[in-house]
């Protein structure tokens, strides 16, 4: 009877969603993480006391970082490309809000812009429908007559179920660090990529 409630927490946990929450409203953004139904905020993070430094700061940088052939990481560059396709196929948007309010005292104006953006709008939606499986949509246009500039709203919770994450993780993971070992025997003189 335990393997059967340890195989349920086991199955609870891979289908567990975890994600992420990006919010940007009136110049300023929130990022959080999404695991089931909790919500830990990563951005802004909340303030941390300053150190004063009484060493003054070397000028120049004696340890610069150099870089090496762009052609010796293109393997590893194809990975992380398929990883992000596959990522991609993968993450599932559950709410997307996009609200723009277009600011002007101008009547004429104002109605011109409001047809630009439902035409700009037209068009970026299916391109988003496309690339991105979106369960919940929400786009709106207003218009503000005493508003001085235009604002706009974001809202967009991307989840993927713990098991999906660690899959591909796993698997493109592993051929990352088969990459990354061919390149240092690459180096050494060893074998060729």
């Amino acid at each position: 009877m335990g393997w059967i409630i340890a195989l349920a927490v086991l199955v609870g946990i891979a289908l567990l969603p975890i994600g992420i929450r990006g919010v940007y409203r009136e110049s300023t953004a929130g990022v959080w993480v999404l695991i089931g139904p909790l919500k830990f905020r990563l951005y802004p993070a909340k303030p941390k006391a300053k150190k004063t430094s009484s060493q003054p700061k070397k000028g120049g940088n004696k340890n610069a970082k150099k870089g090496g052939s762009l052609s010796d990481f293109y393997p590893i560059v194809r990975t992380v490309l398929d990883f992000l396709e596959q990522l991609r196929r993968k993450v599932r948007v559950k709410d997307f809000e996009l609200k723009v309010i277009l600011a002007g005292d101008d009547p004429c104006n104002l109605a011109v812009n409001y047809g630009r953006a439902w035409a700009a709008l037209g068009s970026l939606m299916p391109q988003l429908d496309r690339f991105l499986s979106i369960r919940k949509k929400n786009v709106e246009v207003e218009c503000d007559f005493v508003a001085e500039t235009t604002k706009v709203y974001v809202k967009v919770d991307a989840t993927l179920s713990l098991a999906r994450a660690f899959s591909l993780g796993a698997r493109h993971g592993i051929k990352i660090i088969k990459d990354i070992l061919k390149l240092k025997k690459l180096r050494k003189g060893g074998a060729e990529l």
